[in-house]
């Protein structure tokens, strides 16, 4: 039987249910707080408008809208900038709202203390000027934010949670540090972008427990910046599955008239891939002439059968979708809703931020981002190695996921 949403928050207790669920007796939009606002420590590469940094720490800022009025129970206390661009932000946004900016995540962590005075770390390396390697991965440095907050952490012996912005990495390597130091530290992490939160058009869901026969997703935009994006949201449907999730056996990326043949031989029905299309805004004309060097197909196979695949499509893709089919049952395909350039899908994120930094626990398994973040990699390494099928023992990752709300509209005071 499909537990309802409403259920698991009630189950989570009334804190959950003042964040999450507007006109509910006790919430957040009847004047009861979650409580006094947790402090935290924004680590930003850059921040400049529409930046990942502004439209996750401007929500705490500038209230949800950003427009000046009711925000998150957060408060910035101070600040790390690793760039500082022409159209930067953040200098003006400190003297608007009296927080300090360091020039160091020692400074920021402790607010220029000899302790850690703050509830929490944001670590958002997403944006900014930074290289990248020989498989198209920019090279955000959310390794290096990690480990000097982890040394602060370790000087001051103290931890706070830390919510890790995007996928864990880039590499698999930096990822799985991060994860195991986290576990080994005893440090509450939470990591993942918004595209599970994100509105669906149509709106979508799939009952926990039940019995997948087909998943297929598109994705659109590069590779890897948003080929995290349809990894996340794909997974977020697959691992509420029977039997929860064990993980991924191998990964292959292909290219070119590979991607095709995948389709006329079977291996992803051709119905699914259709009805994740047509849920997805497109081109007009035919899909198989899509070309460049952002088209590629991520194919993998889960530890229990299931196979995955992600085609991304751009230009011909103008958004990212999916289809799943459930057993005797025909597909059902939605698209994320990104509502740009008012981004109002990243409040969901920041609810589940605001959430995690007052419980100190992650609202949905970081398992979910360490798996994708791994598929990620492993897959852009097939590319660049001649689309070799590749075996990925370390992401056998089992873990358990939750019913967490997406979508919804938070309390606007």
């Amino acid at each position: 039987m499909q537990v309802t949403r409403r259920q698991v928050l009630r189950s989570l207790g009334a804190a959950t249910l003042a964040a999450f669920m507007p006109g509910c007796a006790g919430v957040r939009s009847t004047g009861v707080p979650l409580g006094p606002k947790k402090r935290v420590a924004a680590v930003v590469t850059e921040y400049q408008k529409i930046v990942h940094a502004d439209v996750i720490v401007g929500k705490i800022l500038e209230g949800w809208r950003q427009d000046g009025g009711a925000g998150p129970q957060l408060e910035v206390a101070s600040m790390y900038v690793d760039q500082f661009p022409q159209t930067d932000l953040a200098r003006s946004l400190a003297a608007k709202h009296g927080f300090p900016i360091f020039d160091t995540i020692e400074g920021a962590v402790t607010v220029g203390t000899n302790g850690i005075p703050v509830d929490g770390v944001l670590s958002i390396g997403e944006h900014g000027e930074y290289p990248f390697n020989e498989k198209g991965q920019h090279l955000y440095p959310r390794r290096r934010f990690f480990s000097e907050i982890v040394d602060t952490f370790k000087k001051y012996d103290r931890v706070v949670p830390v919510f890790s912005d995007k996928h864990l990495g880039p590499s698999w390597s930096d990822g799985k540090w991060m994860y195991d130091t986290a576990k080994e530290m005893g440090i509450p992490l939470m990591a993942g972008s918004a595209a599970p939160l994100t509105y669906r058009k149509p709106d979508l869901s799939i009952p926990m427990g039940c019995e997948i026969e087909g998943a297929v997703g598109i994705g659109y935009s590069g590779l890897d910046i948003y080929g995290i994006h349809g990894l996340e949201l794909l997974q977020h449907f697959v691992e509420r599955r029977r039997g929860a999730e064990t993980g991924v056996r191998w990964v292959q990326c292909l290219e070119g008239e590979a991607i095709w043949k995948v389709l006329d031989d079977g291996r992803v029905p051709q119905h699914v891939f259709d009805a994740a299309l047509e849920a997805t805004p497109h081109a007009d004309g035919n899909v198989r002439d899509v070309t460049g060097e952002k088209v590629a197909l991520f194919l993998f196979e889960y530890a229990d059968g299931l196979l995955g695949s992600l085609f991304m499509l751009d230009p011909f893709a103008k958004g990212g979708g999916l289809a799943v089919q459930l057993k005797g049952a025909a597909p059902v395909g939605t698209h994320m809703d990104e509502r740009w350039p008012e981004v109002p899908h990243f409040r969901n994120l920041v609810r589940a931020i605001e959430l995690f930094m007052h419980t100190g626990k992650s609202p949905y398994p970081v398992e979910r981002t360490l798996l994708t973040s791994g598929l990620l990699d492993r897959l852009l390494t097939s590319r660049v190695e001649d689309h070799r099928k590749i075996d990925t023992p370390e992401l056998l990752i089992r873990y358990t996921p939750v019913d967490y709300p997406y979508g919804a509209n938070p309390p606007l005071g």
